[in-house]
Formats: C-alpha cells, sequence, structure tokens
C-alpha cells in the first residue's frame, strides 16, 4: 500500500484520497507536479506506483509519465502498443516470457515468446532505453542487433534461460553499446562456436560492472577477456565458464582485485606448488569478494587455496562441480558470515550438520540432486540434514531441497523451527512417496508448514498428498503467492480448496494430478486475479476449455496439443496442456501449429 510521507500530506488529505478523489479534487492540486514527481521517485515497488496511479486522473497522468521502470510479468498480458501508450518514457523494461514449467522441458519448443516485435516497436519509442532484462524469452541475433543500435545510451542486458541467439549477437551488443554496464547470459542456451565476440569490445570501452558469461559452452579467446577485464576499473561481478583454465584465473584476479562476486571457471589443473602459490596469493588480494560461485571441474588438493575467502563470504554457489562431502565440510565451516548457499547433494547429511553448527546468518537453502535418475541413493541425504539447518540457522527462510524420503515429524520441526519462512520448495525424487516412518500421507507435514509459516508465499508440493493437504493450504496459505503441484490429490475437491482459499495466488502450476472440469470451472472468476494457471497431463477437457473462455472473455486460454487438433476429438477428451492467463492485450498473433485458443468473438472456432 502507498503511504504517503507525512512532511506532504496532512491526514484529510490521505482519508480524502482513499474515499476516491475525482480529478477535480483538491487533493490532485495540492502541489504542483514537479513536488509530486518528486516524491514518486521514492516508490520502488510496482505495487505501491500501481496504488498510487490509482488515486486520482491527475496522479495517474503524472505517475505515467514520471515511470521510468516496467515488469511485465508474462509477454503476452500486454503488447508493445499498450506499454507505449500507458508509459511513455520508460527507461527499463523486465519481462518474462515462457511459463516457468519451460524450465522443467514442459513447453514445447517453438511455443512463442519471441522479443523482437518489442524491440521494434520500443526502437522507435523509447531512443532513451537503458535497460532490457529478459527471462525464458526467444531472443533472436537481430533482435540484439537492433538493440545495439537503436538505444544510445543502453547500458544493461540480462538474459536469464533465453534462447534463440548466438555469438555474433553478442558481438554487435559489445561493440556497438558503448556505455555497457552490465552483460548476463544466466543459464541461456547460445550457439557459441568460436567465443570471438569478446574481442568486439572496442578498447575504449571502460564502463562494465556486471559480466556472467558462466552459460557459454565454447572455449572464450582469453586474451580478449583479459584485457576487457584489465580495462574495466569498476568491474565487480565476474562469472566464468567452464573452458576458463585454473591456471589462468590467477592472472584475472589480479587484474580485478575490486571483485565483489566471482563465479570460477574450471578448477582443476596437474598438481603444481607454483599454480597453488599464485592461486592462493591471486585469492588473498581480493578483499572484497562475498559472492563465490562456479568451480567446474574440481581438483580438491587446489580448494585450499580459497579457504581465505571463506569467512567473507555471503553466497555460495557450487552447484555446478562434483565436491565430496568431506571437502565441503571444510568449506562450509569457514564460512561464519554466509547467509545463501547452494550446493549439491555431495553434502550429505553431515555436512548440512556443518552448516546449522557454523552458518548461523544463513537465510537460503539450495541442495540439488548429483544423480536425480538413479535408482539407488550415491549419497548420504535425509530428511535429516535439512532438519539440522532448520534448527540451527533461525534466519532462515528459503529453501529448496531434493530428496528421496521425507516425514511429517520432520515437516513439522521444520516449521516450528523456521516459522519466518516465506518459500519452501520440496522435490522427493520418487512421486508419491509417503512418510517413510508412517507410510501415510505427507498431508499432516505440509500443513504444519502452511499453518506455522503464516509469510509463506511461494510453496512446492511432493511426495504422496490427499484432497486434505490442499484443505490445509486453502485455510492457512493467505499470503500464498505461487504455488507448484506434481503427481498429488484425490479430487477436483484439492483444486477448488486452494483456487478458492488462497486469496493472494497470482500463480499456480499444476502436472500429473487429477483436477478436472468442475473445480476450474466453479473458480473461473478466481483466475481473473491471477497471473497464469498451467495444466499438464491433468483431466481437463477440450468443452470446458471452450465453455471457460466463453464464460471468462478477459482470460487467454491456450490449448497445446502436439498430437493434433482438439477438434478433431470429442469435447469430454482431455487436452495435453492447458495454460491460462490474465491479459489487457487482444489474443496474440503468432501462434505454432499445437496451440489453440478461444476466439472471444466466436467461442466455437480455435486456431
Amino acid at each position: 500500500m502507498f503511504r504517503s510521507p507525512p512532511s506532504f500530506f496532512s491526514n484529510s488529505q490521505i482519508q480524502s484520497s482513499r474515499s476516491g478523489y475525482s480529478s477535480n479534487s483538491s487533493m490532485a492540486y495540492a502541489f504542483p507536479e514537479e513536488v509530486l514527481e518528486h516524491v514518486f521517485s521514492f516508490l520502488n515497488c510496482d505495487k505501491d506506483r500501481n496504488a498510487v496511479s490509482l488515486v486520482c486522473k491527475s496522479w495517474y497522468e503524472i505517475e505515467r509519465w514520471c515511470r521510468r521502470r516496467v515488469f511485465i510479468g508474462n509477454c503476452y498480458a500486454a503488447s508493445p502498443e499498450i506499454l507505449i501508450r500507458r508509459f511513455p518514457e520508460v527507461r527499463a523494461l523486465e519481462m518474462k516470457g515462457k511459463p516457468h514449467f519451460a524450465d522443467f522441458n514442459l513447453v514445447p519448443e517453438g511455443w512463442g515468446a519471441y522479443v523482437y516485435p518489442w524491440i521494434v516497436a520500443m526502437s522507435a519509442s523509447y531512443p532513451l532505453l537503458e535497460e532490457i532484462k529478459l527471462k525464458r524469452m526467444v531472443v533472436s541475433d537481430e533482435s540484439l542487433d537492433l538493440i545495439s543500435k537503436s538505444f544510445k545510451n543502453f547500458r544493461v542486458m540480462v538474459l536469464t534461460s533465453c534462447e534463440g541467439f548466438t555469438a555474433d549477437g553478442l558481438a554487435s551488443i559489445a561493440a556497438n553499446c558503448r556505455n555497457l554496464r552490465e552483460l548476463n547470459l544466466k543459464e541461456s542456451d547460445v550457439d557459441d562456436i568460436s567465443g570471438h565476440w569478446l574481442s568486439h569490445f572496442p578498447d575504449c570501452s571502460t564502463s562494465l560492472v556486471s559480466l556472467n558469461i558462466s552459460c557459454l559452452l565454447s572455449e572464450v579467446i582469453f586474451s580478449a577477456l583479459e584485457r576487457l577485464v584489465a580495462r574495466s576499473p569498476n568491474l565487480k561481478i565476474l562469472r566464468l565458464n567452464r573452458s576458463v583454465p585454473l591456471e589462468k584465473l590467477p592472472n584475472l584476479l589480479r587484474r580485478a582485485p575490486q571483485l565483489v562476486e566471482l563465479g570460477v571457471g574450471s578448477y582443476t589443473h596437474e598438481l603444481r606448488n607454483d599454480t597453488f602459490t599464485s592461486l592462493a596469493s591471486a585469492f588473498s588480494g581480493c578483499k572484497q569478494i562475498r559472492d563465490l560461485s562456479g568451480f567446474w571441474d574440481v581438483a580438491p588438493a587446489y580448494l585450499p587455496a580459497m579457504y581465505p575467502l571463506c569467512s567473507r563470504i555471503i553466497s555460495l554457489n557450487l552447484s555446478y562441480g562434483t565436491i565430496e562431502s568431506p571437502e565441503l565440510l571444510k568449506i562450509v565451516s569457514q564460512c561464519s558470515s554466509l547467509q545463501r548457499l547452494w550446493v549439491l547433494d555431495h553434502i550429505e547429511d553431515s555436512g548440512l550438520e556443518a552448516v546449522a553448527m557454523s552458518c548461523k546468518d544463513l537465510q537460503e537453502l539450495r541442495v540439488f540432486p548429483s544423480e536425480p535418475y538413479r535408482v539407488e541413493p550415491n549419497v548420504t541425504l535425509t530428511e535429516k540434514g535439512l532438519v539440522s539447518v532448520s534448527h540451527g540457522c533461525i534466519k532462515l527462510k528459503s529453501v529448496l531441497y531434493f530428496c528421496r524420503r521425507m516425514s511429517n515429524a520432520a515437516l513439522v520441526s521444520i516449521a516450528r523451527n523456521s516459522p519466518n519462512m516465506t518459500r519452501f520448495r520440496l522435490c522427493i525424487l520418487e512421486p508419491r512417496v509417503p512418510d517413510y516412518l508412517t507410510h501415510q500421507p505427507l498431508d499432516a507435514g505440509f500443513g504444519a508448514i502452511v499453518e506455522i509459516c503464516k509469510d509463506l508465499q511461494r510453496l512446492s508440493l511432493s511426495g504422496l498428498l490427499t484432497d486434505q493437504c490442499f484443505k490445509y493450504i486453502g485455510t492457512h496459505a493467505k499470503k500464498l503467492e505461487m504455488l507448484s503441484i506434481a503427481f498429488a490429490g484425490d479430487s477436483d475437491s484439492g483444486l477448488h480448496y486452494v483456487l478458492s482459499g488462497c486469496h493472494s495466488l497470482r500463480k499456480l502450476e499444476i502436472r500429473d494430478s487429477p483436477f478436472g472440469d468442475k473445480a476450474l470451472l466453479a473458480n473461473a472468476a478466481k483466475l481473473e486475479t491471477m497471473r497464469s494457471l498451467w495444466m499438464s497431463n491433468c483431466p481437463v477437457s477440450f468443452g470446458a476449455c471452450k465453455l471457460l473462455g466463453r464464460k471468462m472473455p478477459r482470460l487467454h486460454v491456450e490449448v497445446i496439443d502436439e498430437g493434433g487438433s482438439p477438434e478433431s476429438r470429442p469435447d469430454e477428451c482431455p487436452v495435453e496442456k492447458l495454460y491460462i492467463y490474465r491479459a489487457v492485450a487482444g489474443r496474440r498473433d503468432d501462434f505454432p501449429g499445437f496451440v489453440w485458443t478461444v476466439n472471444s468473438n466466436s467461442p466455437e472456432r480455435f486456431s
């Protein structure tokens, strides 16, 4: 909610604004526009900016002209034309494309989320655009080239989990964006054969503050990288890819002792004393590093070289490389200031016990599987490790935990130990696994999580769960914004409990669960308050999709079916995938052949 600074507004003015003043009210003209623009500039939250724009027409106009940053959670929820008309002076755009389940290969290739039409429109209307941050979008070389030539003061390019571009597009950004401060290619799929694009940064380029090339698969031209780092005195973040060898790392560190975040490349090499000494000396010279990641292909003998950094590290991501439990235990035991830890399950229960004893400021823990498809466990990682962390790290707020077993008692303990949890994602590798001690569903455990953790905003479920679990969620999870469900539930009642009870829910994603037409149609109005709903391999019929599209014309109802047109089958046949999202724009015009949507003008006709 927008809070007016008391030095600017009296209590009576605040009360008047809440009661809905018109554009002719004294509230609207109480201060010059310049003063209001200055006040609005202190509002960084989108919700606060949106609330301000609803006070009156005058504030709406002032806010739209002074809005510099825009976030669009679904590239098909709006259109470039709507964005430009609504906010004429944008300097920074952040936008997401494909649904979250695309990270698990559930969204077919070619589904959409192309950024090029947005870039074309913005190049004509936003000449002063400085930042573009994209996630799960298709970005072509043509798009990157147009960006590099259209926005003369372009500074920030972040491409997270994006695809479609090559080294040629990156070369355009490097060569033409002379004021570039940040280039982040986090987890993107880049077709980069030669690695030549780094040499396209001009010799006069000294503005770089952040460079993340960790996703690149090809070798980089090290001499070009070294020169770029050397002439970037303000470089604070450097994340290298696997091709940067260990013996080259000291040269980079000596040229950038001011680094705050470092992503190490390959960390293996034939053991040599001179290499170890050089590496240890380079690490010791980096007094400001607080964030450490990378470490592919680790040679354990070289790990002690990074020990001098441990006491200062706040964030540690070791989820890329295989480091065995004894070495991990030595590292985390020295990280007394650690707030965020991402690691593979090689840490085992013993390593997490060391975390609980040593890392009292830990707020976020993510433990990923090293061999998720292996039948027999290759490590000793159980629910005990997570219970230990929740007991020892009282500041814990965010968890992503992959394991092979769980119990209700453990979940209850975690909830009681970490009542301030805001994100809890549990992934039991085998579907529908019950409490391994009692062989009962995990309903009571997750019920404790949602009842005790009052501020929970994101939840991912796994294990054997009945509709009772979803009743707990609907009853207690009033601040829940995103829920992920897989292989869970008994009937439509489970989905009904969630949609009717979770008032703050914005994103819901479901796969392989018995939720169908009845709950979906009964809660159709709730869908208009959400950003999106994804359902795959659920008993939702084609007829229900048509009925929902007819009933809620402001929703976009997309049927995704790679098996052929749903029109060729009876209406009661289930669809493969269903994606529903709220939009202010008309339906998109880039549908691939396996996507159908209800035409609001003619509900029975699909395209």
